[in-house]
């Protein structure tokens, strides 16, 4: 019953306090370490070393401070989250608080995948392709073989969804795995390659691109288990081919680095560089005293994180139905 207290309880607080205008992160996302075990060719993370990493008692501090600023939901993510021998005691930590939710990429998930679920709403598993083109983008043979055999024992304990990055190299591979997630019976979330300056460069050739986001749409549209809403490859095409912008509210989503550093303004424009730490920062007076406009025009990346809470509205009934009670009962669902 972890999901009542964070989404239902906290967020009606939170709506409280931001009716006055005043502003408060609801997503948390959290890379518990940069070290990885592939070396994928669009990611600027496992090129990093670690500094130490955030003892249990740093993490449920960090997680404390959070929920304390209003956060209803926690991502996960890394380098590769599953090397972390703690993971289930993070885990279970933050399904006491939060809407709780891991990406990885799939390598070590078969055998962990029952201990880590009991503590997870919602878990990604990294797909960029068909095998060949997976494990070329990926840097490491056998990681699509893993991938999969580790989504097929995973999703017996917990939904899932598959987690693919579009890029120069996987462009004509995207439809394929939709195909393959509705065959499996899962979700996919689908993004565009970001160019960071530490990663290979990989954006997808432009008009390419905005074909595939119109078929993408469609498939939503047809019922295909693409997470992403039908919102979302409409604004993306709508800001990068007809310069209709959208208007991001970096403030829905606080992002904290392997060290419990707080990344401002976003996860994308300093490329995951942290500062203040969590649990010594007063968050609700950073956010309401930080200058936010400069980055409300931004629109260079499609983050869901940023992007889908940026554009959700109450108005549209759509994005309430699926976005809200979809979920919950997705949720309820999953209790039984």
């Amino acid at each position: 019953m972890a999901i009542i207290e964070p989404v239902i309880g906290r967020t009606i607080k939170r709506k409280l306090y931001t009716l006055s205008g005043k502003k408060l992160p609801f997503i948390a996302g959290h890379k518990l370490l940069y070290t990885c075990n592939l070396r994928c060719d669009m990611c600027p993370f496992w090129r990093r070393k670690d500094e130490t990493l955030l003892s249990l008692d740093d993490e449920i501090k960090m997680m404390d401070a959070l929920a304390s600023a209003g956060v209803s939901f926690m991502g996960f993510e890394g380098g590769e989250p599953l090397l972390r021998n703690d993971l289930e005691d993070i885990l279970r930590e933050s399904h006491r608080r939060f809407h709780t939710s891991l990406v990885t990429n799939g390598w070590l998930l078969k055998n962990r995948a029952s201990s880590i679920a009991r503590y997870l709403d919602y878990l990604f598993v990294s797909i960029d392709g068909r095998k060949e083109t997976h494990d070329d983008q990926r840097g490491v043979d056998g990681s699509f073989d893993h991938a999969i055999e580790g989504i097929k024992e995973a999703k017996k304990y917990v939904p899932v969804a598959m987690s693919t990055t579009i890029t120069t190299k996987n462009m004509d591979d995207i439809k394929y795995v939709v195909n393959l997630a509705e065959e499996l019976r899962v979700g996919i979330n689908i993004q565009v390659s970001y160019d960071y300056s530490t990663a290979d460069k990989l954006s997808p050739d432009r008009q390419k691109l905005y074909n595939l986001l119109l078929d993408l749409k469609k498939m939503k549209e047809d019922g295909a288990p693409i997470v992403n809403s039908r919102e979302y490859f409409e604004t993306l095409v709508n800001s990068w081919y007809y310069g209709i912008q959208w208007a991001c509210r970096p403030w829905s989503t606080v992002n904290i680095d392997p060290q419990g550093r707080i990344v401002m303004p976003c996860y994308v424009l300093n490329e995951y560089a942290g500062d203040k730490k969590v649990w010594e920062t007063d968050i609700r007076n950073l956010w309401n005293t930080y200058d936010w406009k400069p980055y409300e025009s931004c629109n260079k990346c499609s983050l869901s994180c940023y992007l889908e809470p940026s554009i959700f509205s109450w108005r549209k009934p759509s994005m309430v139905n699926e976005r809200i009670f979809g979920s919950i009962v997705d949720y309820i669902a999953s209790i039984f």
